[in-house]
């Protein structure tokens, strides 16, 4: 934590903020992925940023150090010790990182005509450090014998390269996806973040409901990680349009209810999208409100209420005979899902497109006839797509 964000500014680049957590954070959920019991920090002083990692590294068992060259940390390596050496402003994937480090102590690298120009330290012609190191404990000792304001990390790459510590190149699909970075500015921070929410959100638009909440994430899921809300907001906000759709129902305007109900599962579905995002990068975990499974039930429990309170075309029909055709709209959606290849069970999992669909079918009248329709057509579509060579998928 000793380089400028940029010049004229004295805020170093590790606080440089990328959906939401600093660049230092990032780094830090790396570290303690990896299994590392000590955090040794290089920095300048102890300001509240510095504060707040080392509770949060202290949280998860692991003790923290700050130092203020490389010199003081000889003191906290023994030579028995691998040593995990990140560079300032380099944000990867813990996922890639973790499986190129598993094998064997190495200096990550990469290809010197691209890694160079993106600030990137070159090592030798056709390679640059990547900014990742898996050292033996042992070669910490020779900072002793370098100046005191010698660059740690530098001087590090220097002396395992001189020891013949191995070189492993970093995957071109890993750098090439913006899954190993160095962020110098705020300006490529920016852009770093708008890479990180395009890929969160790659491969989600199988349904119109889904492709809209991917979009929407992209949108305004960056300004929410920023804000400090994350996923949890927009789980509140699912929450509470459930509960107003229910509350719609009992005052039997079943088809304002539909509509909040498709609502409620597009702002969960981006709540669950953001707090993904926040568990790939920094190994959160996801709390009840993000996950799609319980929210999902409850949210069809309701969807099956709100079709109770439909009208009957039967005068005096008992409430278990009026639950029955619901009930099978909600059973073929969920088995369906199930059983047929992805890009057609999206479609089966989509309550947004379910919700409006019976919403202007309850606007023209039709609702009492929809749902029987509906199943029909769901186990017509099923019959057919069942058929198919290889659209099943293994159960």
């Amino acid at each position: 934590m000793m380089e400028p964000a940029s010049a004229g500014f004295d805020a170093p680049r590790a606080y440089l903020r990328l959906g939401g957590a600093t660049l230092a954070h990032h780094q830090l959920a790396l570290a303690l992925a990896a299994g590392c019991e000590r955090i040794a920090c290089l920095a300048k002083a102890f300001d509240p940023e510095l504060a707040a990692l080392q509770r949060e590294a202290e949280r998860a068992g692991a003790r923290f150090h700050m130092i203020s060259g490389g010199r003081a940390l000889s003191g906290l390596v023994t030579a028995s010790d691998e040593l995990l050496v990140l560079g300032e402003g380099v944000v990867v994937s813990p996922v890639d990182a973790l499986e190129l480090i598993a094998q064997a102590p190495a200096v990550l690298v990469l290809p010197a005509e691209t890694a160079v120009p993106q600030g990137f330290e070159r090592i030798d012609i056709n390679h640059a450090g990547a900014g990742l190191m898996l050292l033996p404990g042992r070669l910490v000792e020779r900072l002793n014998d370098l100046p005191p304001d010698a660059d740690p990390a530098s001087a590090l790459l220097r002396i395992a390269l001189q020891a013949g510590i191995s070189q492993r190149m970093v995957p071109q699909s890993v750098s090439n996806d913006g899954r190993w970075l160095l962020v110098q500015d705020e300006a490529q921070a920016h852009a770093a973040e708008d890479r990180w929410m395009d890929r969160q959100t790659s491969g989600l638009g199988h349904s119109p409901g889904m492709g809209l909440a991917a979009w929407l994430s992209r949108r305004f899921g960056a300004a929410m990680l920023h804000a400090g809300s994350g996923g949890s907001a927009p789980g509140i906000a699912g929450l509470t349009l459930l509960a107003m759709a229910v509350g719609s129902a009992w005052l039997e305007v079943p088809t304002l209810g539909l509509a909040l109900l498709g609502a409620a599962w597009l702002v969960q579905r981006v709540g669950t999208i953001i707090t993904g995002a926040q568990a790939d990068s920094l190994g959160l975990g996801r709390g009840i409100l993000s996950r799609p499974e319980p929210f999902g039930a409850l949210l069809d429990i309701a969807l099956v209420g709100v079709l109770i309170a439909v009208p009957s075309l039967v005068p005096g029909e008992p409430t278990w005979l009026r639950a029955f055709a619901p009930l099978v709209l909600i059973g073929l959606l969920r088995l369906l899902s199930q059983v047929l290849a992805e890009r057609f069970s999206a479609w089966f999992e989509d309550r947004l497109l379910l919700a409006l669909a019976l919403a202007a079918l309850g606007l023209a009248g039709l609702l009492p006839y929809a749902v029987p329709g509906l199943s029909i057509v769901l186990i017509v579509a099923g019959i057919i797509l069942s058929r198919r060579r290889g659209e099943l998928t293994s159960v």
